[in-house]
C-alpha cells in the first residue's frame, strides 16, 4: 500500500512541477463581468421553477429575486460596455495571471466536497460521505501516518452515531 502511495505522489510531484510553469493571462473585468451575467441569466431562468408564487400576495417570492438580479445584469452589462470601450479605443485592461497549478489544487478540494455530498446523498448516509471526505483530504495532504488516518475516520464514525443514535438527527 505504501509503496503505490509513493508512486501516486511521486506523479502528483511530477505533474505539479509542469503545471507550476503555466499561466494563463486573462482580461479580470471582462471577462467577470460576462461570467456573472451569465450567471444572472441563468437565475431568471430558472426561478419560475424554483419560486413559487401565490395569487393573494401583494407582492410575491420573485419580486426581491427578480429585481436584484436585474440590477445585477445592468452592473454586468455596464462593466462589459467600460471594458468593450477601452478595447476599442485601445486603452489598457486590466489583466489577471492565474497559475494553473494553484487553480488545479483549487478543483481537486471542491471535486473532493462534491463527491462527499453526492456519496451522502446517493447511499442516504452521511457517515459514507464523511469517511470518504476524512479520507480524501487527509491522502490529498499527503498524510503518512497511519495513527491519524484511524484517529480521523473513528472521530467521523463516533460524531455521526452521536448525532444519529444519541441525539436523534437523521441526516
Amino acid at each position: 500500500m505504501s509503496k503505490w502511495v509513493e508512486q501516486f505522489n511521486g506523479r502528483m510531484d511530477a505533474w505539479g512541477r509542469k503545471l507550476h510553469e503555466k499561466e494563463i493571462r486573462i482580461p479580470i473585468d471582462l471577462v467577470t463581468g460576462v461570467v456573472f451575467f451569465l450567471v444572472g441569466l441563468g437565475v431568471l431562468l430558472v426561478m419560475p421553477d424554483q419560486v413559487a408564487i401565490s395569487e393573494k400576495d401583494v407582492v410575491n417570492g420573485r419580486a426581491f429575486p427578480t429585481m436584484l438580479t436585474v440590477v445585477m445584469l445592468l452592473c454586468c452589462a455596464m462593466l462589459i460596455g467600460k471594458e468593450l470601450y477601452k478595447l476599442v479605443t485601445k486603452q489598457p485592461l486590466n489583466w489577471k495571471v492565474i497559475n494553473i497549478q494553484v487553480e488545479i489544487k483549487a478543483l481537486v478540494i471542491l471535486g473532493i466536497l462534491v463527491l462527499t455530498y453526492l456519496l451522502s446523498k446517493l447511499t442516504g448516509l452521511f457517515v459514507v460521505g464523511a469517511i470518504f471526505c476524512c479520507l480524501g483530504f487527509l491522502l490529498y495532504f499527503r498524510c503518512r501516518k497511519k495513527s491519524y488516518y484511524v484517529i480521523t475516520l473513528v472521530m467521523a464514525v463516533a460524531i455521526w452515531a452521536a448525532f444519529r443514535f444519541a441525539l436523534g438527527v437523521d441526516f
